[in-house]
């Protein structure tokens, strides 16, 4: 069972932008691409620890600001001939609230 919880208004993800939160002791990622649509992923890249929220938005990837490295937004997992994963998160819109299921 899926625990929801509220985080923010969904139009304060700017589009192709990312907006950091912290919930207990994860750091947490959340990006709207181009079409509106909002991914929630660990903050953290798999291969330097490089903050993913301080990467470039394209597509549903974003690139890592330490080494480019390409992250999929859906799945996490590093794109091209790089390997490793992050966390996903599944998130939901209700009214104007964004919410995360941890």
């Amino acid at each position: 069972m899926a625990n929801w919880i509220k985080i923010i208004e969904a139009n304060e993800i700017p589009l192709m932008g990312s907006r950091k939160v912290i919930i207990g002791e994860e750091e947490i990622a959340l990006f709207k691409t181009k079409s509106g649509y909002i991914f929630a992923i660990n903050n953290i890249c798999p291969h330097k620890q490089g903050k993913l929220s301080e990467g470039l938005v394209h597509e549903s990837v974003v690139t890592c600001p330490l080494h480019n490295w390409d992250i999929d937004l859906a799945s996490g997992e590093a794109l091209g001939n790089d390997s490793g994963c992050t966390n996903v998160y599944e998130t939901k819109i209700e009214g104007d609230f964004l919410y995360l299921s941890l």
